[in-house]
């Protein structure tokens, strides 16, 4: 064969090349495109609301007509590699997801939750389209939050979406914005007057002016061995050294103080506006009921949209725990005040001994550990008395789906974190004296005290010993207010508190 034949031959082949490639550039490209229009994401993504709340929510349904596409927030800007490498793996996974998982088993409602959307949507995305943070018609309550936003940027970590969870999809029970009024408790009774107590048992405790009662259970009084032995699985190096302590009896209430509840107090002492704190700490220092001031509103519902009613109130700070036990004292003519830690302990354990007040080792209810993360922990015993990470739907539920501990107390553990009178100190066993009675803890500190682990928390954290701190700065990080809000946490959703009832004068305890 010539040359020139040759070079006829390679050169038809490289143009074959040439429009082979050319055309599955073409098609791939197409692909490419196709694959982020709305209907593509839609073939994967059949949550059965998400394209009607999406069509519902600012980014279609807007005054200027403009539509923002799924992939505006649910990838990074494009042209960037993060965006090409961000759309290979989701894709990846929706398509893996597509072909294993079932509709109806999905927990949809998870996926509306803050957690799960910082996740899946990317703040550079939203700069890139929301250029001017300060556009025509914002709120001055937008523009101090923005501010503080610029200001504390990197320092915050924070996202868009943190504050703006409801612009993409519709979601009717999300507020962004201060709370108007008292929330609708359900009405019923208004009591006239506080539950008289003439012997050490459990009652139900009427609030005066009100329609709130909270069901009160008599904890008898006794010892027991406070902290965890060394080898109890999971046990925090400040559970020890373990100490025998006395605790006097005391009334604590069936289970975490409710929003039912809590709005009661709220609805009487709400303070309007920015009370200057010395002022509010001063007010609650008096014995006069008209005096005790209450929060201020948050900003949007602090219930997330799960439900108040017999939920646990939430998001309160310890300040303002403390001023509703002061507040529930003077109505009622008893002394309410929040547990002591070894109160806590006490009450949570029942009169067991064991890492729990129910049968079961952690290391059996724990996701940790490599058998129980391939094969899952056994939740049969622990899903009947807890609310935690492999049953909560990453949200509080109501106590009534919950067994009593051995006391009679509902949700000890779990649901959500209770705070304690005592201030936190890591080496708090050491400095305490074994045979102690009715300890207080340390005189002084930063934190306080908080136990029993919330809802999203791994059983490991629901040890009766387990203990915990406030993390006050952190938790109010990202409240834009100056000065920051001394009633109300912007970035924590699982804390809550249960009262403590001394035994009036005169009731004899057997």
């Amino acid at each position: 064969m010539s040359k020139s034949s040759n070079k006829k031959k390679f050169l038809l082949i490289g143009l074959a090349g040439l429009v082979v490639g050319f055309s599955l550039m073409i098609a791939l490209n197409s692909l490419w495109v196709k694959s982020s229009k709305n209907e593509s994401c839609m073939m994967c993504h059949f949550h059965p609301e998400s394209d009607a709340s999406w069509k519902q929510s600012v980014h279609y349904n807007n005054g200027s007509g403009v539509m923002t596409d799924c992939v505006g927030c649910h990838l990074p800007p494009k042209g960037s590699f993060d965006y090409f490498k961000a759309k290979m793996a989701t894709g990846m996974k929706d398509v893996w997801s597509y072909m294993t998982k079932k509709s109806e088993d999905i927990d949809w409602d998870s996926k509306g939750d803050l957690e799960y959307a910082t996740k899946i949507v990317y703040n550079e995305s939203c700069k890139a389209c929301h250029v001017n943070l300060f556009p025509t018609g914002i709120t001055d309550e937008g523009v101090t939050a923005h501010l503080y936003y610029e200001e504390n940027e990197e320092e915050l970590d924070l996202q868009c979406i943190s504050c703006h969870l409801d612009v993409g999809h519709y979601n009717p029970n999300y507020q962004h914005a201060k709370l108007e009024g008292r929330p609708d408790s359900g009405g019923g009774e208004v009591y006239a007057e506080a539950t008289p107590v003439t012997e050490f048992a459990d009652f139900t405790e009427t609030i005066p002016g009100t329609s709130a009662s909270i069901r009160m259970v008599a904890v008898p009084g006794g010892s027991f061995t406070m902290g965890s032995p060394e080898k109890e699985p999971f046990r925090g190096a400040d559970e020890s050294p373990q100490r025998n302590v006395t605790v006097s009896p005391f009334f604590m209430g069936e289970m975490e103080v409710t929003w039912d509840q809590f709005w009661a107090f709220y609805g009487e002492t709400m303070s309007e506006g920015r009370t200057p704190p010395e002022k509010i700490y001063a007010n609650n220092s008096r014995e006069d009921l008209d005096a005790v001031s209450g929060p201020t509103a948050p900003f949007g519902f602090p219930d997330q949209g799960w439900g108040m009613g017999e939920r646990p109130a939430i998001t309160m700070t310890h300040y303002a725990a403390e001023t509703f036990c002061q507040w529930l004292s003077l109505k009622t003519g008893k002394k309410y005040r929040l547990p002591t830690e070894a109160e806590w302990e006490y009450a949570a354990r029942g009169g067991t001994s064991t890492p729990y007040f129910f049968d079961g080792s952690p290391k059996k209810y724990s996701n940790e550990g490599f058998w129980n993360g391939m094969f899952g922990a056994d939740t049969t015993v622990i899903n009947s008395y807890a609310v935690y990470a492999n049953n909560s739907k990453n949200r509080t539920q109501e106590p009534a789906k919950i067994k009593a501990n051995p006391f009679g107390l509902k949700n000890m553990v779990g649901n959500v974190m209770e705070y304690c009178s005592d201030w936190y100190a890591e080496d708090a066993y050491s400095k305490l004296q074994d045979g102690a009675v009715d300890p207080k803890g340390p005189e002084s500190g930063t934190e306080h005290v908080v136990r029993g682990g919330f809802y999203g928390d791994d059983a490991s954290a629901l040890r009766s010993a387990a203990r915990g701190h406030t993390e006050h700065d952190a938790w109010l990080k990202t409240d834009p207010q100056n000065p920051k809000s001394i009633w109300w946490y912007s970035d924590i959703k699982g804390i809550g508190f249960r009262v403590v009832c001394e035994v009036p004068e005169g009731v004899a305890v057997q």
